[in-house]
């Protein structure tokens, strides 16, 4: 099977991991604070702090800006639920913004008929890699005095107007996730990057129980939280790849070109964009069929031939949990059309040429009939 994505492991990432488990740290160890300066170096923002999720990372963003009962958050129903569930389990209520039909992306010009007096943060995601325009959800975030969190779990590596992804240049938090499909990996793991130090120093208190440390033996839990820890290997790994990252992204976006360069001219598809203040990084290809009553069709015939496609996502207030809350289909429907004709193609730094001529040959072959 030729997967939608899948990490890139060599030599050197083995033998990083090796050196730590054979050390006499594998759990909280120096790695861990390693990890931390190269991402805030590599993104260029003060401080970050990693987590052995995505979903905790955001989960714990949230609860350090505040989000609670009564309070409401804005964002999109094109993304993994993590990122509306995270503030469901503080007792928030998810606002759904719709989309831009072309980037995936939350649609700036809809946010501030949105905002009412219980919002109190905003989360766009950069779906499949491509930044929202955040300069704009910036200056409406200032206006009204609302938080800022970019969920950049598909978009390490992205740049918006000459800024790298997780500068926190437009916002007050940038979370990354780095599970083995995403552009670099820790196996499980995620970070977020902030540039307020007592921001900070909450989420570390988030990650790890609540606890402030004291002198000698002494601790002190400030709030009950859990143990969202990450391990000092998988950031030994999370180390190696980083250094890779630029070279991971560069192929992603060879790829993503040589998709439009073969397939660009077949009208019965319509194909990622991107925006002159973007750099996309590509974690996802998600092509559109125009005519969506074939999709499934498509999905099964591109599965039955060993490619992986996978369909990214099914709006999130169509899942049970929120249509018990009473969110009902037809909230957004840009988002609603975008989901039914989306179809992600493999692209990863280690798909090959000939499965690359294959996928296209697959794909050619169905929309020829």
């Amino acid at each position: 099977m030729i997967p939608y994505g899948r990490q890139l492991i060599d030599e050197e990432d083995v033998k990083a991991v090796v050196e730590v488990l054979m050390s006499d740290f594998i759990t909280q160890g120096p790695k861990v604070e390693e990890f931390e300066k190269a991402l805030t170096e590599y993104c260029q923002s003060p401080y970050a702090v990693v987590f052995n999720s995505g979903t905790s990372a955001l989960y714990c963003i949230y609860r350090a800006l505040g989000l609670s009962e009564g309070d409401e958050f804005i964002t999109t129903p094109i993304t993994f639920t993590a990122t509306v569930s995270a503030g469901v389990l503080l007792g928030a209520k998810p606002v759904f913004c719709d989309i831009e039909p072309d980037t995936g992306n939350m649609k700036t010009e809809l946010l501030e008929s949105l905002i009412t007096e219980r919002t109190k943060l905003v989360v766009p995601v950069h779906y499949a890699g491509h930044p929202v325009d955040m300069e704009r959800v910036w200056q409406i975030a200032q206006k009204y005095g609302l938080y800022v969190v970019e969920d950049a779990c598909h978009a390490l590596g992205s740049a918006y107007k000459g800024f790298k992804t997780g500068s926190c240049k437009f916002s007050h938090a940038v979370v990354f996730s780095f599970h083995p499909v995403k552009h670099i990996t820790t196996g499980e793991g995620g970070a977020v990057l902030v540039k307020d130090r007592e921001l900070y120093e909450r989420l570390l208190k988030c990650r790890n129980h609540g606890i402030r440390r004291g002198e000698d033996w002494e601790y002190y839990v400030e709030f009950p939280s859990f143990n969202f820890r990450i391990t000092d290997f998988q950031c030994a790994l999370g180390l190696s790849q980083l250094r890779k990252l630029d070279e991971f992204v560069h192929k992603r976006r060879q790829i993503a070109s040589k998709y439009y360069e073969v397939l660009g001219k077949n009208t019965r598809l319509e194909f990622p964009v991107e925006r002159s203040y973007a750099y996309h990084s590509y974690h996802l290809y998600p092509v559109r069929l125009k005519e969506k009553e074939k999709r499934r069709e498509l999905f099964r015939y591109l599965r039955k031939a060993g490619i992986g496609v996978q369909v990214h996502y099914i709006p999130v207030y169509w899942h049970p949990f929120l249509q018990k809350l009473g969110y009902k289909k037809g909230l957004c429907p840009i988002a609603e059309d975008f989901y039914e004709r989306v179809l992600s193609l493999p692209i990863y730094p280690s798909l090959k040429e000939e499965e690359f001529i294959y996928v296209v040959e697959k794909l050619e072959e169905f929309l020829s009939v």
